[in-house]
């Protein structure tokens, strides 16, 4: 994902071995204010219209940075009938309760139908160790969780996952939203526990009918049908 404080990901990693739904469904992209160039919008209809499914957009960052795009693209979303998805986008050399609490804050209304769970967006470790770093993921999860009544979704990348985390298995109960751009039939996969991944963004570099720009686009593991089911899992802890 693009950030206000990250580049692009980096994507080497160790192959891993992962059930994978074959011919796993492209389901829509994830968006931030990058894909908003001189304030244009994106038109959500057309996006639906295109086949995709699911559409997720950046909420917030850090303490005090909200995606200025987000309120519009979270409602069009909505409009547009797609299975909608936030994400923070993690600052670790801030505090984790006051980002977890922000976040919540600020995606209060996404807990309805066709809501996915809340995302944290992992890939810079500011500078934190691997178990200060993981120490920070738990104390962000301990503040989101019992205000969202929702078990998190976990983005990161195998290498960032192997080296910052130190490939710790901690978090291998959480869904995985994996970024692995091999080209391949499934994703590369992280040394962390996990069995398989629940979303895969496979390119940083899509493009789509409606979004003025290059876009990230995802895999979802499973049916359309279950990820609609996914969406509707609401106010149930472990979703």
């Amino acid at each position: 994902m693009t950030t206000i404080i990250a580049g692009a990901v980096g994507l080497a990693g160790a192959m891993g071995s992962a059930p994978v739904a074959v011919g796993a469904p492209q389901v829509g992209p994830d968006v931030s204010s990058h894909q908003h160039p001189g304030g244009a919008s994106i038109n959500w209809s057309a996006v639906r219209a295109s086949g995709q499914q699911l559409a997720m957009v950046k909420a917030t960052e850090s303490t005090w940075y909200v995606n200025p795009h987000f309120v519009q693209d979270s409602l069009a979303m909505r409009a547009a009938g797609l299975v909608r998805g936030t994400y923070h986008y993690a600052d670790p050399t801030r505090s984790a309760a006051q980002q977890a609490a922000f976040y919540a804050t600020i995606v209060l209304g996404q807990n309805g139908i066709l809501d996915l769970p809340p995302v944290l967006d992992l890939e810079h470790s500011g500078g934190l160790g691997p178990r200060a770093l993981a120490a920070w993921v738990r104390e962000f999860f301990a503040v989101l969780e019992p205000l969202t009544g929702r078990k998190t979704i976990l983005y990161t990348y195998p290498r960032f996952w192997n080296t910052a985390m130190g490939a710790t298995r901690e978090f291998g109960d959480h869904p995985l939203w994996i970024a692995s751009y091999n080209g391949r039939g499934a994703p590369e996969m992280p040394r962390g526990g996990w069995r398989t991944w629940r979303f895969w963004q496979f390119t940083d570099s899509g493009w789509l009918p409606g979004v003025p720009t290059r876009v990230d686009l995802n895999r979802y593991n499973g049916s359309i049908a279950s990820l609609r089911a996914y969406g509707n899992a609401i106010n149930v802890f472990g979703s």
